[in-house]
């Protein structure tokens, strides 16, 4: 399970490595262009039903931290949705991106 931390203070965002590896592209992607938008997800620590929205910008610091040592693979069309839904909206929902089952890790690349 990684963890996306988000301006240095707040508890880690606990999500799996392979949405993980997808977001730090989406958000790489629309930082690096100056993009500022919302995202929103159901946090899995604590047990609050409730959701927490971030306003993602430049400014604020990010760190993803993957449990796995190995990168995964990205997936063209998973990227094309997210950042499709992202722009139609203004908000990224993670929810509706995580896989089902925590992923451990990919294996090396040959």
């Amino acid at each position: 399970m990684g963890r996306l931390r988000y301006d240095g203070t707040s508890e880690p965002i606990l999500i799996d490595d392979e949405t993980l590896a997808h977001l730090k592209v989406i958000v790489g992607t629309k930082l690096r262009r100056q993009e500022s938008f919302m995202m929103t997800w159901h946090p899995r620590e604590g047990g609050d039903p409730g959701r927490l929205t971030v306003w993602m910008h430049p400014a604020i610091p990010l760190q993803f931290l993957f449990t796995s040592p190995y990168p995964h693979n990205i997936e063209k069309t998973r990227i094309e949705e997210m950042m499709r839904a992202l722009n139609a909206t203004g908000e990224l929902v993670i929810d509706d991106y995580v896989q089902p089952k925590a992923d451990s890790g990919s294996a090396p690349k040959s």
